[in-house]
């Protein structure tokens, strides 16, 4: 498997939600246990000295269970899939490492490290912005930054940018922001 992303699996609940990602091993011992079900497999296998067990892709749990709120974590990663990889100045898209975090308000300023301060910025748009505002320097906002819905399943709850295509059925459909 060439990604670490297909060394992992969906997991789905009784109602065929996407509640989280997994690893393929937790996977299989919850198969095991009898408390998932195989939705569908990797064209990968594991290797046992009796047997070849082929690696769940995605799998449904066979009992109701409570979820707590789903709750996108702030973190540099969610910011840049809130910000699709975009900087909020330029509208370009860059990899993650190129990309930077950016204080709308800057921080010498009082603003705050938090969903609707911070947006995603490549290096020469932050460093033209320094410790002013994007007012004072010509900059424009591309989008106002909110903190993100908790929206069941999306790519940036589950903490992925990119959906495997074994999940993408099972994934909603991305809206327009």
């Amino acid at each position: 498997m060439a990604s670490a992303i297909a060394r992992k699996t969906l997991l789905l609940d009784i109602g065929y939600q996407p509640i989280k990602v997994i690893s393929w091993r937790r996977a299989v011992c919850m198969e095991f246990l009898g408390k998932v079900e195989v939705v569908s497999n990797f064209d990968a296998e594991v290797k046992t000295i009796t047997r070849d067990y082929p690696i769940p892709a995605v799998v449904r749990l066979l009992h109701h269970t409570r979820v707590g709120p789903r709750v996108v974590r702030f973190s540099r990663r969610n910011v840049y899939l809130r910000d699709r990889f975009t900087c909020q100045y330029c509208g370009r898209r860059f990899s993650e490492r190129d990309l930077t975090l950016d204080h709308v308000i800057p921080r010498s300023r009082g603003g705050r490290m938090e969903w609707t301060n911070i947006v995603a910025a490549c290096v020469p748009c932050n460093g033209r912005k320094g410790r002013r505002s994007p007012e004072q320097v010509g900059l424009e906002l591309r989008c106002i930054p909110r903190k993100p819905l908790s929206v069941p399943g999306s790519p940036a709850q589950l903490g992925i940018e990119t959906v495997p295509e074994l999940w993408q059925v099972w994934m909603p459909r991305p809206s327009r922001r």
